[in-house]
Parts: structure tokens; C-alpha cells; sequence
């Protein structure tokens, strides 16, 4: 994994005007110094579901940074929404590791928004899970693959599920976080309500696109009235999904239109648009990506991301290089206010000073920097 990419564009970006990425940004409870945001990145580096304070020191060491907002990794809101028993969860004993967290964060002068999570039928029972005697929740009990591995979820599973994304969204403002995300792209159990592949309902929560909306609206809605209307929510999308990089959930602007405008009026006040490589156009016949649509859309504000400050694809044979060649072009969206707010993954992970070193203009420190997996994760 190499970031930025070469002498060439580090000579080009010294030259290139990044003020936009430094303007200040607000919308309801978050008021941030500046546009770049720590995309939300899985550790599980939390024994037991616990954050502790390593898990604290790593956030802060990007506040300290001039990280804009950062959004945790997922935090799943009960024992059968995680993966594994490493992920931190957001309730119970567990909000105690976070309240460390947040106070570290706000001690250096940064934002931060937990992004709440349940992975459905992603969770393997019978491994290293919470309560591994019990089946994983999804809508149909389907795979990823469509095939049926479990019983679908009763009324009463999916009453639980909302109540326990609103209680976890109500302890995030208690806890003096400044926002919430919800994740609701990748496959995972609210993406799983998207898909017609993982939902074959045939009840209120299942049926067309938009009436597989209905989970995330009513969940949406849930926590807006646990948080009340000045706490900003966002809401992760994504085309594609764990397994099927070319899965794709709309195929035009007007399908992703009637997508998009349930969950707007459900609360959403920001979507983060979760795609591989943001300067890729998402239809033929415009140049805006997923981001630049569900801004133009919606009228809401929406982050970009995917590929921002990194050159090849992270898990991936696609020989496409995943970076492009210099932050002029992400930029220059910027300006043209294509979208609001950009996220950084990989960059921020392997380098705590990457927004620190923009800011200075120490770019050469940011190009052919190179780290293993495993010594990322400090």
C-alpha cells in the first residue's frame, strides 16, 4: 500500500491552491475547523467488546492532527450485531471505554461521531462471537450469496434492532459525541434490508426498492427522535457490498433518487457516499460521483471518499490503480461544491500527521510511505 504517489505530483500539488480543504464546515451539532474526515475503519483491537485507552490514545493522536471529524470504526449497537468479540460495542459496560474516547478527542480539539453498527448475517455463529450459540439476525436469514442459513426476523427481532440503534444514538449524546453515522452500506444488516438478493420479505419491510427502504427509515426516525432534531446524522451508503465489488444497489439517477428520498425525510441530514475510487463517475453521461448525486439530489450535504491520498487498492487483484495521480481533481470538486466534506481512510490509519502534514505543506513526507498491514493498527 503506498500513499500519494510520486515526485511529479508532489511538485504538481505544491503548487496547487488546497485552502478549500481547509474551510470550516456546519451542519446542526457539528461544527468542524475543516473538511477532511476520518473514514470509519474496523481495528477490533477492543478485548471483550471494551475500548480501552490505547483505543482512546489512537483517536486522539488524530485530533492532535487537525483531523476535521473523525467517525469511529463500526461499533455495533448489541452482542449479535458484531462480528467478533474484538469489535468495541456501543452499549452496556462498553460505553465507559467510549466516554474515554470522546473526552480524549475533545481534550485535543477534534470532533468525533460513532458510527453505529450491526453486520446481520455477516456475523458467524459458533466462532469467536458474543453468544455463539445463537443464529445471526437478518431479514430473510439470507447469505450474502442468497442462500438461507436462518430464520428470517420476526416484528419483534426488528422492534429490538431499531430500539437498540436509537438507545445507542441517545448514549452517544449523552456521552457528548457530536453526532452519529449510521452504517448502512457494505453488505451489512441495514444494507442487507436494501438488497434484493438478502431480502425477499413480503411484509411492510420488504418488496421494491423503496419498500426496502422501510427498515432504515423507521431505524432513522428512531433515532432522530432519541436525539432530537439539532443532533446531525449521517448515513453510509454504498453501491457495493462485502464480496461483489460491482454489486449495485441504483442504476440511474432516478432509481437512486426514489432511494435516497425516504431516508432524507426519515432525518438524514448527511450522506457519506462509500465508493472505491471518488473520481470515478457513478452513471454515464455526467462526471459526478455517488457523493455529487445524493447532494444534488437531496439538497443535503454528502462526504466523498475512496482512494484519497493512497495509489492501489487495499484487498483487491484490480490492477486499476485505486489513486488518483494528484489532489488536484479532488479538490477542484471540491471548490465546485460537488460534495462537502472528504473522507480519508488508509492515509489517516498508517500516518496520525497526514492532515497536519497537508496543512504545512510537507508533501514529500507524504508520498512512497509504505507500511505492513499489522504495524498500521497503532
Amino acid at each position: 500500500m503506498t500513499l500519494a504517489s510520486t515526485p511529479e505530483t508532489a511538485a504538481a500539488d505544491r503548487n496547487l491552491d488546497l485552502s478549500p480543504l481547509f474551510q470550516p464546515f456546519a451542519c446542526k451539532s457539528l461544527q468542524l475547523a475543516n473538511r477532511i474526515v476520518m473514514a470509519p475503519m474496523t481495528r477490533a483491537m477492543s478485548p471483550g467488546g471494551a475500548p480501552g485507552d490505547d483505543v482512546a490514545a489512537y483517536y486522539r493522536r488524530r485530533a492532535e492532527n487537525a483531523v476535521g471529524l473523525i467517525i469511529t470504526e463500526g461499533a455495533p449497537v448489541s452482542e449479535l450485531g458484531a462480528p467478533g468479540t474484538r469489535n468495541p460495542l456501543f452499549c452496556g459496560e462498553a460505553l465507559k471505554g467510549w466516554k474515554r474516547v470522546v473526552d480524549e478527542v475533545h481534550d485535543a480539539g477534534g470532533k468525533i461521531v460513532p458510527q453505529l453498527w450491526h453486520v446481520g448475517m455477516e456475523r458467524s455463529p459458533g466462532g469467536d462471537v458474543f453468544r455463539p450459540s445463537e443464529p445471526s439476525e437478518g431479514p430473510s436469514g439470507l447469505d450474502r450469496n442468497g442462500d438461507p442459513v436462518a430464520e428470517p426476523m420476526t416484528a419483534l427481532q426488528i422492534g429490538a434492532v431499531i430500539g437498540a440503534f436509537a438507545d445507542a444514538a441517545a448514549h452517544a449524546r449523552r456521552l457528548g459525541f457530536d453526532g452519529v453515522e449510521i452504517h448502512g452500506a457494505h453488505g451489512y444488516l441495514v444494507d442487507q434490508f436494501f438488497r434484493d438478493i438478502t431480502n425477499h420479505r413480503t411484509d411492510e419491510y420488504g418488496g421494491d426498492l423503496v419498500a426496502r427502504t422501510q427498515f432504515a427509515a423507521r431505524l432513522i426516525a428512531a433515532i432522530r427522535a432519541a436525539v432530537g432534531e439539532d443532533f446531525a446524522i449521517i448515513l453510509r451508503i454504498s453501491q457495493w457490498r462485502g464480496g461483489d465489488y460491482n454489486a449495485k444497489l441504483v442504476r440511474s439517477p432516478q432509481e437512486l433518487a426514489a432511494f435516497l428520498k425516504p431516508l432524507a425525510y426519515a432525518g438524514v441530514d448527511i450522506f457519506h457516499c462509500s465508493t472505491r475510487r471518488y473520481f470515478l463517475p457513478e452513471f454515464e453521461g455526467s462526471g459526478l460521483n455517488l457523493a455529487g448525486w445524493a447532494q444534488k439530489l437531496t439538497g443535503k450535504p454528502a462526504i466523498t471518499v475512496g482512494g484519497v491520498g493512497v495509489q492501489g487498492d487495499f484487498n483487491s487483484r484490480d490492477p486499476v490503480s485505486s489513486g488518483s495521480q494528484t489532489l488536484a481533481p479532488l479538490v477542484e470538486r471540491l471548490q465546485r461544491g460537488e460534495f462537502d466534506l472528504v473522507a480519508v481512510g488508509r492515509a489517516l490509519l498508517t500516518d496520525p500527521e497526514w492532515m497536519h502534514k497537508l496543512r504545512e505543506g510537507r508533501l514529500d513526507e507524504l508520498q512512497g510511505f509504505q507500511r505492513e498491514m499489522l504495524a498500521t493498527l497503532t
